[in-house]
């Protein structure tokens, strides 16, 4: 099928990111039984302000959180972001009570909470947010990965692929450290291999969930809640020759696991964070 003519790109600040916030986590019950994945914290924020900051340092300013299970946690977090960003003085006198912020939050932000159920999925979450995107082309991530990702150039490739969507295609972590042995069998150490595959050691590419989508693609999708976005819409995408992929060979990871939240705190607690594009 013939690609399609994609409409000319707005300026960054315009374009909406969508960060897909209403999974269950399931693989991380540990943290989800009382919060949403994207409030797990990595450091002393939600990785979800981790993820807001990467776009907001490469000049994004709205974002779209579609919202399931508990949502409330998320919304409670954004309508309140002041508070937690900030010191203040809490005044009390008679009747009158006063609060007082010592400083403002650093972020001149859009967020947008959308409800889009409890047990929809990716699809059929996207789909629900037709009529809050007005822009030609939005971004779209999951609540659950951190990057050093060049989304500039993830925008430039898919203005000149012309693709429907443009994804960014990464190298999983490598999960396992390696024995060193020496040539009699004996063991002469280990190394812990870096947990992103800058070295090329591994080769693969995955989906690395960070998109730039033509607002075409509603109409390529059924309002329906149990659309899988990658199984469903990116494989017929593919098939019809409208799925373009941008790889990226620096640093990603997701959190999955209990594991990949204590690499990430680790990271972030030495100071050897590579997803911190700001200062």
């Amino acid at each position: 099928m013939a690609k399609r003519k994609v409409s000319k790109t707005p300026e960054i600040r315009d374009i909406p990111v969508v960060i897909l916030c209403g999974g269950r986590g399931t693989r991380l019950k540990e943290e989800t039984e009382f919060i949403p994945k994207p409030m797990v914290r990595i450091g002393d924020r939600p990785i979800l302000w981790h993820i807001m900051k990467i776009y907001y340092a490469q000049g994004f300013r709205r974002f779209i959180l579609p919202l399931g299970y508990k949502g409330e946690k998320i919304r409670e977090y954004i309508n309140s972001y002041q508070l937690y960003a900030n010191d203040f003085t809490l005044k009390h006198g008679g009747s009158k009570t006063s609060l007082t912020y010592h400083g403002r939050p650093a972020e001149r932000w859009q967020i947008s909470c959308i409800d889009t159920g409890l047990d929809t999925q990716t699809g059929g979450r996207i789909k629900k947010l037709e009529k809050f995107i007005k822009s030609p082309l939005f971004m779209l991530t999951y609540g659950d990965g951190v990057a050093n990702v060049d989304l500039g150039k993830l925008l430039s490739e898919h203005t000149k692929q012309k693709s429907i969507v443009t994804m960014t295609a990464v190298h999983p972590p490598v999960r396992f450290g390696e024995v060193i042995l020496k040539k009699d069998g004996t063991v002469q150490g280990f190394s812990e291999k870096p947990h992103y595959a800058e070295s090329g050691m591994n080769e693969t590419l995955i989906n690395g969930g960070f998109f730039a989508i033509d607002s075409k693609i509603f109409k390529r999708m059924s309002e329906d809640d149990a659309l899988v976005f990658e199984k469903d819409v990116l494989t017929q995408l593919a098939k019809d020759n409208e799925l373009a992929a941008v790889p990226h060979h620096g640093f990603w990871q997701c959190m999955d696991t209990i594991r990949d939240t204590e690499v990430l705190n680790d990271a972030w607690k030495r100071g050897a964070a590579p997803w911190k594009l700001w200062r």
